[in-house]
């Protein structure tokens, strides 16, 4: 299938039911999902927390969403986010979106002068964007052969991640 070229913008307010519906359809069929990724964006609207939201639209439908929010860093590094959870409706998967997505999301963390970014996703589908393997950052509990790290600006950081606290949500 040929990649489309949806219309990418800055969430709204009122994109926000249709956010939580893209994002529980995306995940639900997926195995390795905790199906809690829609109450984490909701977390993190909630908190304030969201440092960039884009949505994807076609023929004015709502078809995917990217976040990114701050993270912590153990040597206390500053200005760096986690990009995620990204979604797009199933319907519309492997045409481009959600890569379209992920590049604005990144050019807009880079404009707001963020630091560097990292993400715990596939290994076949981040290392496309610049993401990297970097043993030195740990996200705790989780396999760090899906664990990336794109860095910017600024000293590399060391030690162990915490996401917002937000991804704990689980309604």
């Amino acid at each position: 299938m040929a990649p489309l070229r949806p219309r990418l913008r800055a969430e709204h307010p009122a994109d926000a039911a249709a956010i939580d519906a893209v994002v529980r359809a995306a995940f639900a069929p997926l195995a390795r999902s905790s199906h809690t990724e829609h109450h984490i964006v909701r977390a993190l609207r909630a908190a304030n927390a969201l440092a960039v939201s884009q949505v994807a639209e076609l023929d004015g439908a709502l078809v995917g969403h990217a976040a990114a929010s701050p993270i912590t860093i153990g040597d206390g590094t500053a200005h760096w986010f986690g990009l995620g959870p990204v979604a797009v409706a199933a319907a519309w998967q492997r045409r481009g979106i959600g890569a379209a997505l992920v590049q604005a999301t990144l050019r807009e963390l880079r404009a707001r002068g963020a630091a560097g970014c990292v993400v715990f996703g596939h290994a076949d589908y981040y290392p496309r964007f610049g993401f990297a393997r970097d043993p030195a950052l740990v996200l705790p509990g989780l396999p760090q052969d899906h664990f990336f790290a794109l860095r910017w600006r600024g000293p590399a950081p060391a030690g162990d991640v915490a996401y917002h606290a937000a991804f704990a949500a689980t309604d």
